[in-house]
């Protein structure tokens, strides 16, 4: 009787260890080792992957008993997956993102990129190596020369409190256009000009706060141009929203910007020893890669977007792969390509811009130390801010451009601006 006990029991025993062994490579479903790390560390996982049909081998030898991160870790870079801390006992775990890295990672590359260039001669090479190579990646020049050269359709001017604001659209390519808003100052000639690539705000350059600063530049003495994102506003009538989240949309964008500073130049007396730019999150993208491959820009402000480890969450901002420029490249390099020309980075502490006062400033500095120009590179940061383009983001842009234009920081009142309505700013355009 004994005997068949000991076989009964050493069949169990079998089963047991045959369930996992060096022939199924000890594997489990995705989803299960997830829950047993939860349950393990008494941690929160916010899973926005897709884990149905996920297999992983030697499961629970990538189990660290020590360290819930080494333990995520292990297991999902098997499926080029990624985790974030969100609390102190919760993670959020998302698809590896090529465009969005860490500010560990941004501190990594500018370190290296550091050891490139010591001094004006080197680094100039450098720059100029960034400026051929982005324009090639980008392809803008094949896209300039199909550009039709048609004369912009023009709205009435409306006048108001020390300005005037006047629509526009523009066929850049074969039927397609794109519309913005300009906004007058008072003078008649020989005023400041500077271009305002739209972000992705809600509204787009319709709302309010975008409006305030356009009117307020204006009023101080600036034309101010905003324009619409391909596929967003006016845009997205003609192409549709789905093409805006395309490596074509990261083109046109330039390309259109590109174009209305030629019509702008062509059309208004405008002083050509002070144009600038000034955009925020993507449209501040499209500050950097204007300034980076359009001599003609003066001055740039980027705002909540600079950063040495993030380059741009949209297809309209990384589809196109310029961060592999020249052996590897980011945002905050290319930005550095303007100096000694004026620049200043708006930042805040509750988004990818953290970072900006300890790792982008520093090494932006360290550039225009070559030209012994660090007093044109500036960094206002708000840490208590978060990503928006409000108040104390907009006065920063004000007092920038007062200092560098020389214009009137008295008229930087927004409470003379007069806001209108979405239809008042769209183009209809002749058929």
């Amino acid at each position: 009787m004994s005997r068949y006990i000991f076989l009964l029991i050493f069949s169990v025993l079998s089963v047991g260890v045959n369930a996992q062994r060096f022939e199924n490579k000890f594997s489990k479903p995705l989803n299960v080792v997830l829950d047993e790390i939860s349950k393990r560390f008494d941690v929160k996982l916010r899973i926005d992957v897709d884990t149905v049909g996920k297999v992983l081998p030697y499961a629970d030898f990538r189990i660290r008993a020590y360290s819930v991160e080494e333990s995520l870790d292990n297991v999902l870079r098997f499926f080029d997956y990624k985790y974030t801390r969100q609390g102190e006992k919760s993670f959020k775990i998302t698809p590896y993102e090529y465009m969005r890295r860490t500010p560990a990672d941004g501190e990594k590359m500018l370190k290296y990129l550091n050891t490139l260039y010591n001094d004006r001669k080197s680094w100039e090479t450098r720059a100029e190596c960034l400026r051929t190579e982005v324009r090639t990646i980008l392809g803008v020049d094949n896209l300039l020369a199909k550009c039709v050269k048609a004369k912009p359709q023009w709205s009435k001017v409306r006048k108001y409190n020390g300005y005037s604001v006047r629509n526009f659209a523009l066929e850049t390519l074969p039927g397609q256009f794109v519309c913005g808003t300009i906004y007058l100052p008072l003078a008649k000639k020989n005023f400041p000009l500077i271009l305002c690539p739209n972000g992705h705000w809600a509204d787009g350059r319709y709302r309010e706060d975008e409006q305030l600063r356009f009117a307020t530049l204006a009023r101080m003495g600036a034309m101010a141009v905003s324009y619409d994102l391909h596929g967003w506003g006016e845009s997205a009538l003609q192409v549709g929203e789905a093409a805006h989240r395309t490596p074509e949309a990261h083109v046109i964008q330039i390309m259109n910007g590109i174009r209305i500073l030629d019509m702008l130049l062509e059309s208004y007396p405008v002083d050509e020893t002070r144009i600038g730019s000034n955009g925020g999150s993507g449209g501040g993208s499209q500050v950097v890669m204007l300034s980076l491959l359009d001599e003609r820009f003066d001055a740039a402000c980027p705002t909540v977007s600079l950063a040495s480890h993030f380059d741009g969450g949209c297809p309209c901002e990384s589809g196109m792969p310029v961060s592999l420029a020249c052996g590897g490249t980011n945002n905050a390099e290319m930005m550095a390509a303007f100096a000694p020309k004026p620049v200043c980075v708006i930042s805040d502490g509750k988004d990818w811009t953290a970072s900006v006062p300890t790792l982008e400033f520093p090494y932006l500095q360290r550039i225009y130390g070559f030209y012994n120009a660090m007093d044109k590179v500036s960094n206002v940061h708000l840490p208590d801010e978060r990503h928006d383009f409000g108040i104390n983001k907009r006065r920063a842009v004000y007092d920038f451009f007062a200092r560098e234009f020389k214009l009137d920081i008295s008229k930087a009142d927004e409470s003379k601006v007069t806001v209108e309505a979405r239809e008042m700013m769209m183009t209809k355009r002749k058929q």
